[in-house]
């Protein structure tokens, strides 16, 4: 008698938690590299030696001086925190912006969700950058002004998810079984929404936290971002393109710094979208 092989399941793959090891060392970078930088690292940020400019790698200066004999180390590892920090802040709002426009227009359709399509669609009109970077420029230079531009451009694309999330979500049976049962839209959208958008917007925000990174590196490196003497990665690298020649490293630096974080955001990302089962909803 011929017997039928039963299906064999399906393993899983050794990436998830390659990556989850990865994530989490790097999380752990970041806090021993604050602690080194706030605890260890004597070094005043904004102290200037003339006397010292440009000098190489020494037990004193890891990383040696800038064109203003600033350390360098010490100003990479707190301006990791700024541009980590603000990055993670324009993040923050515009999720806190995006999530109840997204659920309140889905969930209640009408000349409400009408209206959020028009809004959407004059923003979605532009690229991103162009639309950070007149609105960085018609607000003044400045990181407060930057993450607000930010913030204004991409709390759109978190409300457009949870839109969609919540219009197919809004049809199935225990949505109905729900409404029959008396529970308040509120309770509906905070108890039985919320839980299934979660994970479309988890993967979303850590793809995302790499643009937004880059997004504030770039106009920092223009002028539009943090001004001096606030060291970020995008403004030291502006500050050190003088001196690529003589010194490179100086440049060299905040940038492996940008690419690193960026490719570790983008690796969660990757890992989260993939633990979700994300595939088609969430674009990176």
């Amino acid at each position: 008698m011929k017997t039928i092989p039963l299906p064999i399941p399906p393993t899983k793959s050794k990436k998830h938690s390659w990556q989850a090891i990865v994530g989490l060392l790097f999380a752990l970078l970041v806090i021993a590299a604050s602690v080194y930088a706030f605890l260890v690292l004597k070094h005043d940020h904004t102290l200037t030696d003339l006397r010292g400019r440009l000098q190489g790698a020494s037990a004193l200066h890891p990383f040696g001086t800038d064109h203003l004999g600033r350390d360098v180390l010490t100003r990479l590892l707190l301006g990791g925190g700024q541009t980590l920090g603000y990055s993670l802040l324009a993040l923050g709002a515009a999720l806190l912006i995006g999530i109840p426009f997204g659920l309140i227009a889905g969930y209640k359709r009408g000349w409400v969700d009408k209206l959020f399509m028009r809004i959407a669609d004059a923003f979605l009109a532009f690229p991103d950058t162009i639309v950070a970077i007149v609105l960085s420029g018609l607000l003044g230079a400045g990181i407060g002004n930057l993450v607000l531009a930010i913030v204004i451009v991409k709390w759109v694309s978190y409300a457009r998810l949870v839109r969609s999330t919540v219009l197919s979500e809004s049809q199935k049976d225990y949505i109905r079984i729900a409404r029959t049962n008396g529970l308040s839209d509120g309770r509906i959208m905070r108890k039985h929404l919320l839980p299934h958008i979660a994970g479309h917007v988890l993967v979303l925000a850590s793809l995302d936290l790499g643009k937004i990174i880059l997004l504030i590196s770039s106009l920092s490196y223009i002028g539009l971002g943090a001004q001096p003497p606030t060291p970020e990665w995008g403004a030291m690298l502006n500050d050190s393109r003088p001196y690529f020649q003589s010194r490179p490293e100086l440049m060299i630096y905040p940038g492996l710094a940008i690419v690193s974080v960026v490719l570790l955001a983008n690796m969660l990302g990757d890992y989260l979208r993939d633990r979700f089962d994300v595939k088609k909803e969430v674009q990176p």
